[in-house]
């Protein structure tokens, strides 16, 4: 249960920060281009490989810690990020056609699900 209550603190802070992060580059750059949405993703994608690659390669960080950094924070920040990292772990791991698979497939299929979505919306 603590574990859930630090996903959620967490998930908090993370997403404050994608909004305000998002909204200042889109006041920065304009919205021509989804700059905002595209600079978290990049960042937070950056940010997970490099905590959980600290975290589990060169020094010990509690499960506790863990958790409410990335998956709380990081992942309230971009959910993209967990989906780069597990994508790479399954190409560290020889695993290149289920990676290539899990990133034809989420972004397919995510896309479908947004347009889907989009007109279901429309409908009701």
């Amino acid at each position: 249960m603590f574990k859930i209550f630090l996903v959620f603190i967490g998930g908090g802070i993370g997403s404050v920060s994608r909004y305000s992060l998002s909204g200042l580059v889109y006041k920065i750059e304009g919205s021509g281009f989804p700059y905002g949405t595209f600079a978290v993703n990049i960042i937070g994608s950056f940010l997970i490989g490099l905590f959980l690659t600290m975290s589990q390669d060169r020094f010990l960080i509690s499960p506790q810690v863990r958790v409410f950094v990335a998956i709380g924070i990081i992942g309230g920040f971009t959910t993209f990020s967990t989906f780069s990292f597990e994508t790479v772990e399954l190409f560290k791991d020889g695993s290149f056609s289920i990676g290539l698979l899990n990133v034809a497939v989420t972004v397919l299929l995510g896309l479908t699900a947004t347009w889907a979505g989009t007109l279901f919306g429309k409908i009701i």
